[in-house]
């Protein structure tokens, strides 16, 4: 199976920090589907580093300036490219304003936490993609 996946989550310097977030179960998922990495923040023109943006209402913001529209572009590009190369889930970085599922930052930057969806999170979801977040790999490596 083709699955989408956030590239920091492989060891792609790409988050907001510069950093990654290898995640220790990615090698395994990678041994058993072919594995399609994106940041939907960069396909949205954001660089890297970059300020921490968290979404509040429909917005995505920083403290300093709205950037909603990146977002949208960078969500909008991730299921475009979901779409051409036959992606048929998507495992994204929990709690970001563009790949988070379920739970995301609430938009205060107090570091509190409220239930919610990323921008392409929800766009993909939206399409009919699955979409899990890093937590639940080892559940999809069973199931699949």
């Amino acid at each position: 199976m083709r699955i989408l996946i956030s590239a920091c989550l492989l060891g792609v310097c790409c988050r907001y920090d510069g950093a990654s977030k290898t995640h220790p179960l990615a090698g395994a998922l990678a041994e058993r589907h072919m594995l399609v990495p994106v940041c939907p923040e960069q396909l949205g023109g954001l660089p890297t580093p970059r300020r921490p943006a968290e979404r509040r209402g429909d917005r995505v913001v920083t403290r300093e300036a709205d950037v909603t529209a990146q977002y949208c572009r960078g969500a909008e590009e991730t299921l475009r490219l979901c779409r051409m190369l036959g992606c048929e889930a998507a495992v994204l970085k929990e709690r970001s304003p563009s790949c988070g599922h379920g739970v995301i930052y609430d938009g205060t930057f107090t570091g509190t936490l409220r239930a919610g969806d990323g921008v392409a999170a929800e766009l993909l979801q939206a399409h009919g993609i699955p979409v899990y977040g890093e937590s639940q790999i080892r559940e999809l490596l069973e199931e699949r």
